[in-house]
């Protein structure tokens, strides 16, 4: 890989001492070495002190190796108990390399000093240690190249390697995509603005499966196959799969493989819409386990008794269609995480269910980081330490690109076979084929390949750390703000009352206790949940625990519309709650940054600022909120919610009977034929819906394809209805729900059910 020390990826050497800009002779040492270097393709940064240490250590993901200097003059300054301040430094920064990075070469630079000085924990981690002119600078460096070098070359895994080859190696493109490398677009102004904006190598690098020297993702071979057995040694399982169109194909391909029409399966109520598809595209028949929910709209878990076989079968037993089928269930589908971060103890699942249901797949689509961090021991699907299920097969599907460092629609299928049955992969690669397009995108390949190698030990357990603690830290910066400001109000952080005062703290303190009141749930099993730390679920003023609204508050949908227009994009917003994630690239500033914000909403919230002057492009787009106030606006709206209960509503309609009337499939079916009516929500109820209806917040399936309508789900469609027409901007939609303009403005809605 010598073409990454020629230009065309830039790693930098750092060299720190405090000589390095001084006029002296060592001064002149080690910028001659910094220039021989140079000669050589190599960019040196050059320091004179560690300055933040913490800060500084980020460097490693930046350079391709560092030198320390140890003949400063600190290194003779001792303290009392005799240890040198400078080698303090000099082992605090070591080390923290090391928690980071196990193969950057460090090297110590001396003139004086030998490795005699240094204590054994430093000399251990080095890679060289440089005496001056003891030899030519121009060896000292070729020297210092040949570890680069190699450090370098084993950086990329097999597939990024392979792509990025080929993307440099000037071979002419007679292949799709049309493009040919990004030449197409140089023809063209705004192609010019296209190619200058993505730039030469994500163009270069987007090619088909005609080249035979990149693998095949449909077949698995070649450096394809290569990256995938990285990717399942370092998730710790038998296999994976990448995928290229997200979890929501994940989930698919998993279900495809293993379900058949008629097949029973046991179904998380609160499942991605994914699944829901799965459902409808196989022709099963679903039996729901049924979470708990609190009165902020945050989803809960199953209850551990929903899990117990004996009512399962119950469940089974009672369901009109579900009951006339053979065999066992096919396939256990739960969410993990839920959206609000919410997790299960896998192992107390397996113990309950393995040979049971033949299949239990885990949608780990917000929880890829898991593995890397003992906080989340045996709450994950698949790891090393984790006992095989004797009889059913473990499936997790996971979103490379949510939390981790995947492009758009990265996603993987990571397995782990049973002590008695081993995958299929000729049949499980049938199920894959029929989701995967033969075309597909080479970059997102090159991001699920180099997400998993970022996550090799010890660098992805120190990001996942990382991401813990930045996330308490948030925490506990908006808890100080709540206590400085004593009676006034302020935005609260959901999670559990003890609060580490450093660090990540004990996992014990957020796992979900019957006796504990925060989190608004009942029905908790000892040991079976744990709300995932770097979840964070922002309350705003309104709405208690039981669902009791204050005289005022602050509606999340307007704090979040105030935030994007100040550049902060939140993942989902709820009736007073709001959710953020801290992956691993969430940053200090960017958490600082939201604090900030929320400080300036509260600040033009009590001072009623216009809405023009806080929240200008939604004043732009609806001139009725132009003489409007912020509080003025969020009174109005926390109004409309007080009025009709909301609270209570939208909790009733995800706990109420949803009753079966068909089968999804045979439902859905009837839109090909147009064996459908469109019928408008006052005339809803006892009506077969042969789509999903699925309301945003909080992106839940409500109604799958073949249930009945109930009044309860009329009712908040109604709320629905008058809500948007009473603020908007702050609709809220409701996929399913078809809306028809008149030419005279006039908005009405339907939905598409099966004709009687």
């Amino acid at each position: 890989m010598n073409r990454f020390l020629n230009g065309l990826i830039q790693f930098p050497i750092i060299i720190i001492d405090e000589d390095f800009r001084s006029e002296n002779a060592s001064g002149s040492g080690i910028r001659a070495l910094a220039k021989s270097l140079e000669a050589e393709g190599i960019e040196v940064l050059g320091v004179t002190n560690y300055g933040d240490l913490t800060s500084f250590v980020q460097q490693q993901s930046r350079a391709c190796g560092f030198i320390l200097s140890i003949d400063d003059e600190e290194f003779t300054a001792e303290e009392e108990n005799g240890v040198p301040d400078a080698l303090k430094q000099l082992e605090a920064f070591v080390t923290q390399v090391r928690l980071r990075n196990a193969d950057i070469p460090v090297f110590l630079y001396g003139e004086t000093r030998t490795s005699r000085h240094i204590p054994n924990s430093i000399l251990k981690e080095l890679h060289g240690f440089i005496h001056m002119y003891e030899d030519t600078p121009e060896f000292v460096a070729r020297t210092i190249l040949r570890e680069t070098r190699t450090y370098l070359d084993r950086l990329p895994p097999p597939f990024f390697r392979a792509l990025t080859n080929y993307a440099h190696d000037g071979s002419y493109s007679w292949h799709c995509p049309g493009h040919s490398g990004g030449v197409a677009f140089l023809k063209s102004p705004v192609g010019q603005m296209f190619h200058q904006f993505f730039g030469e190598n994500m163009l270069r690098a987007d090619v088909c499966n005609a080249v035979d020297e990149l693998g095949q993702l449909l077949d698995h071979t070649g450096p394809i196959a290569a990256s995938e057995r990285n990717a399942a040694r370092i998730f710790q399982c038998d296999n994976v799969f990448f995928v290229t169109n997200g979890t929501s194909t994940s989930n698919k391909i998993v279900w495809n493989s293993t379900v058949a029409p008629g097949d029973v399966v046991i179904v998380d109520r609160n499942c991605h819409k994914s699944v829901l598809h799965a459902i409808t595209m196989t022709g099963a028949i679903p039996v729901f386990l049924m979470p708990t929910r609190n009165h902020f709209g945050i989803i809960g878990p199953i209850p551990r008794s929903e899990f117990k076989w004996e009512n399962i079968q119950k469940k089974i037993a009672n369901h009109p269609f579900a009951k006339h089928a053979k065999g066992k269930p096919r396939i256990l589908t739960i969410t993990q995480s839920t959206y609000d971060g919410i997790l299960y103890n896998v192992e107390h699942i397996k113990e309950e269910l393995d040979g049971k249901i033949a299949s239990l797949h885990f949608d780990e689509a917000w929880l890829p980081h898991a593995c890397f961090h003992k906080f989340y021991r045996n709450m994950h699907a698949i790891g090393s330490d984790r006992p095989r299920a004797k009889e059913s097969m473990i499936f997790s599907t996971q979103s490379t690109h949510k939390l981790l460092a995947g492009l758009s629609q990265a996603s993987q299928i990571l397995v782990q076979n049973s002590e008695n049955h081993i995958l299929d992969r000729d049949i499980f690669n049938e199920s894959y084929l029929m989701h995967t397009s033969t075309s597909p995108q080479y970059a997102i390949i090159a991001s699920c390949d180099v997400a998993a190698a970022m996550m090799e030990s010890p660098g992805g357990p120190a990001l996942v750390e990382e991401s813990i603690i930045e996330a308490l830290d948030f925490r506990r910066a908006m808890r100080k703000v709540d206590a400085e400001l004593k009676a006034d109000w302020w935005f609260q952080v959901w999670g559990p009352k003890k609060l580490a005062a450093e660090g990540a703290g004990e996992r014990e303190d957020w796992i979900l206790k019957e006796s504990d009141k925060w989190h608004g749930f009942s029905e908790l099993a000892p040991g079976f949940n744990m709300l995932d730390p770097i979840k964070s679920t922002v309350i705003t003023p309104g709405l208690n625990l039981k669902g009791e609204f204050a005289e005022w508050g602050i509606p999340a949908l307007i704090v979040t519309k105030y935030l994007a227009e100040h550049g902060i994009i939140v993942e989902k917003t709820g009736l007073y709650s709001f959710f953020i994630m801290f992956t691993i690239g969430i940053t200090k500033g960017r958490w600082n940054t939201l604090v900030t914000e929320l400080q300036q909403f509260k600040d033009d919230f009590d001072s009623n600022q216009p809405i023009w002057k806080v929240m200008p492009k939604l004043a732009a787009s609806h001139v009725q909120y132009e003489r409007i106030g912020l509080r003025e606006l969020c009174q109005a709206m926390h109004g409309a919610y007080r009025a009709k209960n909301i609270a209570h509503l939208t909790t009733k309609m995800y706990l109420s009977n949803m009753e079966p009337a068909m089968r999804p499939g045979d439902a859905f079916a009837k839109m090909a034929h147009r064996e459908i009516d469109r019928v408008p929500i006052d005339e809803l109820e006892g009506r077969i819906t042969s789509v999903l209806l699925t309301p945003y917040p909080p992106g839940i399936p409500l109604l799958i394809p073949g249930e009945r309508f109930n009044a309860t789900i009329i009712d908040y469609l109604k709320f629905a209805r008058d809500f948007n027409a009473s603020f908007p901007g702050f609709e809220t939609d409701i996929h399913g729900l078809v809306e028809e303009k008149t030419p005279k403005g006039e908005v009405f809605y339907f939905v598409d059910c099966v004709r009687d």
